[in-house]
């Protein structure tokens, strides 16, 4: 069965406070969702459109379970905590 993904490209510098406060709360949500962090980074070499911007792949069991992750209640709070903080690619996508 394909593997569900969700990839975070930063599109500018995200506010600190609100980026903080957000993840306190998005990565727990994730993992609870069998959310598998395979990579964090903000040494990034973008080419064509991409920005040189802090970029995070998780990788989930299915799509189906990366949409739920997204879905839940837990990650919707998060979002309600970021408010705008940061401008971001929000990606999830089926894979191999």
């Amino acid at each position: 069965m394909p593997k569900g993904y969700i990839l975070s490209a930063h599109r500018s510098p995200a506010n600190p406070e609100k980026r903080d406060a957000y993840a306190k709360i998005a990565v727990p949500a994730f993992k609870l969702a069998g959310g598998k962090f395979l990579a964090q980074a903000s040494n990034v070499i973008a080419k064509e459109n991409g920005k040189n911007e802090r970029t995070i792949l998780i990788e989930f069991e299915s799509l189906e379970k990366a949409i739920a992750a997204y879905n839940s209640e837990e990650y919707q709070k998060a979002l309600q905590v970021l408010d705008g903080g940061a401008d971001r690619d929000f990606r999830i996508f089926e894979g191999v």
